[in-house]
């Protein structure tokens, strides 16, 4: 049994994100899957965990660790090799800026109970609320292009996978997901291609893991 207890959601982007990283790392992970749809992040068992009943999570040596990017550092300070951040000072901070443009500007406004405050609360039509995932996509991916462009050599940043890459893959997933057009994006869809034939990224794919469903 793995000493790390990884709290995620299938489709979560944010969970998908650790467990690429966790997978990178080359590390074993026990994961359960809280199912956003019915709720179950907001049962007491879990909330005791992560008190904003949000994934993911992990529990490791008794401690618990919420947010995608804290959980991505912290792995990163606890088993730094392989390593998710480059040596160079200036250039973990243009990877750092480069995953929080996905982390706090795109993924934010765009997350499930986001859209479902859009339907439920202020009655958006879904062709509405498909038009807002879209536009900040969008013109979040429009940014990292340029990012990209200038830093990337096969991956994100530099010629193997950083913590852009655990962001982006999982950013584009959920950009597929609602059609969003993409064609603009050639460094983009490029980098993810070339992501997502690594068996780290395969195996971290929600479609692979145990609580996927069609629906």
């Amino acid at each position: 049994m793995s000493d790390i207890l990884f709290h995620g959601y299938w489709r979560s982007s944010a969970a998908y994100r650790v467990r690429i990283a966790l997978n990178l790392k080359g590390l074993d992970y026990e994961e359960v899957d809280h199912d956003l749809r019915t709720g179950a992040h907001k049962d007491l068992s879990y909330t005791a965990i992560a008190p904003a009943g949000l994934v993911p999570a992990v529990e490791h040596d008794g401690h618990a660790y919420v947010q995608s990017l804290a959980i991505l550092e912290w792995l990163e300070e606890r088993w730094p090799e392989p390593a998710l951040l480059p040596k160079a000072l200036n250039d973990r901070a243009i990877v750092r800026g480069m995953s929080l443009m996905i982390a706090a500007d795109i993924h934010p406004i765009n997350n499930l109970r986001i859209l479902k405050y859009l339907k439920s609360e202020l009655d958006e039509p879904q062709e509405r609320i498909d038009a807002w995932v879209a536009h900040w996509i969008q013109e979040g991916f429009a940014a990292l292009e340029v990012m990209i462009g200038r830093h990337g050599d096969g991956f994100a940043f530099g010629a193997t996978p950083t913590m852009v890459d655990c962001f982006l893959v999982p950013q584009v997933f959920n950009a597929e997901r609602f059609n969003v057009d993409l064609s603009a994006f050639h460094q983009i869809t490029a980098v993810a291609e070339k992501a997502r034939a690594l068996p780290a990224f395969v195996t971290a794919h929600p479609e692979n893991q145990p609580g996927a469903t069609t629906a």
